[in-house]
């Protein structure tokens, strides 16, 4: 099993390309199951959980190119995936590959919108939370489908298809508006969504539908208004920047110090967290390139933040908030309103050093003025990044150890660092 090894207190110089969205890019390549047609999808990330979708849309007989790297072509550009659905032959997602994958519980809606029938595991738990499906299985039926829990499957029926209807949730489900969706633009009528999710990934995967023929209006606020069409067609699509990731790498050189510019990162997808970067004493500046993230000279300053769905704090920011709070000069207030359980990296930071005091969904962090290295266990995507950001300015080593959990969300993510002046590497074998 891998682990990153991390020497601190080396800033950061330089550049580091944003990869492509994976939380756009997964639920794109779901949407491929919607039409007979290819779907070409660009500045898709390289990471475990797009060729584990890969996988597992093969199973339902996608047909999945993915080309790598051309001749001429920077290292780190997004690779382009080819999926061709042309033939469903399996309408059922089983638990050995859903559990693996919760996003994957998505093609419950295509499947249902194009074949009229879907089988496919319940994910199961989950290391942050349970994440219930059940409001996404309420948009199903309200669409019209008959829905079965059997042996741990959802098994659905839209025999005579999907139809338009009014889906209000009653609390902003990103999951559910994805695959609500996705499964109205073939429902036959009108669909609207009330209360739903406004990420930007979720504008990204409706530009998509709309080049495939889907009609959708209102896409990144609250009501999207859906108009079925009886089929979508392929298209070429190009994912957007990862929000995310430009995000963690902003932390890095804030808490590392430095200047580094995120090519291709899009400021507008963000603005809530960078402003809070601001607040913590980092200088934010967008150019034609992407943002340009500097500090110098002077530390970090301690912050308040309660994580919102867009265009709140982003949740999926909050552990690497927390990474760099730890070495504020004062108290910090992180507050976690989406998941429960979400606060798992709070005592691998504390075996660097750090002093975090937990109050039910709050973390109150006390900045500390000297880290120190350590080795530490990430627990999950989000939590294992918190570390790095963390071992960038401790004393001496960092040893993370099952960063399988960074691959499934960021693309050569000590590549990057290293370019940039980090002494990190990546140590295979046990660990």
């Amino acid at each position: 099993m891998d682990r990153i090894k991390i020497t601190g207190g080396a800033p950061l110089h330089g550049v580091i390309p944003i990869s492509g969205a994976k939380n756009a890019a997964l639920p794109l390549m779901i949407a491929s199951l919607l039409s007979e047609d290819v779907l070409t999808l660009t500045n898709v990330p390289r990471l475990a959980d797009v060729a584990l979708l890969a996988r597992i849309l093969g199973n339902h007989g996608l047909d999945v190119t993915i080309a790598g790297k051309r001749p001429g072509e920077l290292e780190l550009t997004g690779q382009t995936v080819r999926l061709d659905a042309r033939s469903i032959v399996d309408t059922t997602a089983p638990y050995e590959l859903v559990s693996r994958m919760r996003a994957s519980f998505w093609v419950l809606g295509p499947l249902l919108a194009r074949m009229g029938h879907a089988r496919v595991s319940l994910p199961g738990g989950c290391a942050i939370g349970t994440r219930p499906v059940d409001f996404l299985l309420m948009a199903m039926e309200r669409l019209g489908a008959k829905i079965e829990i059997e042996n741990g499957y959802a098994v659905a029926e839209a025999k005579n298809g999907l139809k338009g209807a009014e889906i209000d949730f009653p609390k902003v489900t990103v999951g559910g508006t994805h695959v609500a969706l996705m499964a109205a633009t073939l429902a036959e009528g009108t669909t609207v969504i009330h209360n739903a999710a406004r990420e930007p990934e979720i504008v990204d995967v409706a530009d998509c539908l709309i080049k495939m023929g889907a009609k959708i209006k209102g896409a990144g606020t609250s009501t999207i208004e859906i108009s079925g069409v009886s089929r979508l067609q392929g298209a070429h699509h190009r994912v957007i920047s990862d929000r995310i990731e430009a995000g963690t790498y902003a932390m890095c050189v804030a808490m590392a110090g430095g200047d580094v510019m995120l090519e291709g990162a899009q400021p507008e997808l963000f603005e809530n967290a960078l402003d809070v970067l601001r607040e913590a004493g980092a200088e934010i500046a967008a150019t034609n390139e992407g943002i340009r993230v500097r500090r110098n000279g002077h530390g970090i300053d301690p912050v308040a933040v309660t994580t919102e769905p867009f265009p709140g704090f982003p949740t999926d920011l909050q552990a690497q908030l927390m990474g760099l709070m730890t070495k504020a000069k004062g108290k910090s207030r992180i507050t976690e309103t989406i998941f429960e359980n979400r606060f798992m990296h709070v005592q691998e930071l504390a075996r660097l050093g750090a002093h975090i005091h937990l109050d039910g969904q709050t973390a109150i962090v006390e900045g500390v003025s000297t880290l120190k290295g350590a080795p530490v266990m990430a627990t999950d995507l989000r939590a294992s990044v918190s570390l790095v950001i963390a071992g960038l300015a401790a004393q001496g080593d960092t040893v993370v150890n099952r960063v399988y959990h960074l691959d499934r969300g960021f693309e050569s993510l000590e590549r990057k660092l290293a370019a940039c002046g980090a002494q990190i590497e990546r140590i295979s074998g046990e660990g």
